[in-house]
């Protein structure tokens, strides 16, 4: 729509060869991805061939580039997810796929989070689960309901945002006291109120891996690398970027230094 067609393969391009580097420097994995194309209508058997050339496109330049494996990600649409797992699984690689559930409990068509992962893992996915759209709050539960039906790797990867169970979408999100736009809809650019501390990251990590989800991460919108080392350690990892982790020993009020003052200690809980 913005009318930059022809920019887009040289970006991913481009894309591929950054990540690429990291991973060869840091011997971390290097995956391409895709996602949902906005251009999908169930209705419109147009629209089914567009989107799988897209996909097809796209897991070229990908394979072009050596990757490890392919993401197929924020898919609201069952259906999509299928066509996008089966242009993946055409150029022989490993997928991930990953559907995102908006206010309702299903996918577009009607599926359940469950059943739609089953759909996924029993048509070749080697980690099914999902990204974007929900909290740690409101995520967990459709975890849950998905690692009683599905015997593969998991993946979960929430945004960082405090979702309600009668506001599971980061993007239905408001609050009595603060309203944000004209609208009263924070989404998508005020929505920092609402945004999780590192600790409630960590504390959804620690509670995937109980799960034996292990494809763990933290999706769009307020993410910083704080949440993402805080998770990372949670589940007992200790990155590079630990080194920048906060040590609170030596805080003039709140630490346990020997050479702080008692005085100042004592002071702590009336800061």
């Amino acid at each position: 729509m913005i009318g930059r067609e022809k920019d887009l393969e040289p970006i991913n391009r481009r894309a591929l060869e950054l990540a690429k580097e990291v991973a060869l420097e840091s011997g971390a994995l290097f995956a391409g991805d895709i996602c949902n194309t906005n251009v999908y209508d169930p209705a419109d058997k147009k629209s089914h061939e567009a989107v799988r050339s897209m996909f097809a496109e796209q897991i070229g330049w990908a394979a072009d580039a050596g990757v490890d494996f392919i993401i197929g990600e924020t898919f609201s649409y069952e259906q999509e997810s299928l066509f996008a797992l089966t242009e993946i699984k055409k150029a022989r690689m490993v997928a991930v796929m990953t559907l995102a559930m908006h206010q309702e409990q299903r996918t577009r068509e009607g599926w359940t989070a469950a059943d739609a992962c089953k759909r996924l893992a029993d048509a070749g996915a080697e980690v099914v689960g999902l990204n974007c759209i929900r909290g740690p709050a409101t995520m967990m539960p459709l975890l849950k309901q998905i690692r009683a039906v599905v015997k593969t790797h998991m993946a979960a990867l929430p945004v960082p945002f405090r979702t309600k169970p009668h506001q599971p979408s980061f993007q239905s999100l408001r609050d009595a006291e603060w309203s944000g736009d004209e609208a009263g809809r924070p989404f998508p650019v005020a929505l920092d109120p609402f945004t999780c501390n590192r600790f409630e990251l960590a504390e959804f990590g620690r509670e995937a891996m109980e799960l034996d989800i292990r494809y763990l991460g933290v999706c769009c919108g307020g993410a910083g690398p704080h949440h993402i080392r805080a998770l990372a350690e949670a589940v007992g990892k200790r990155p590079p970027a630990s080194k920048y982790s906060p040590d609170m020993s030596k805080h003039a009020f709140l630490g346990s230094h020997e050479r702080l003052k008692q005085v100042q200690k004592d002071y702590a809980e009336k800061l």
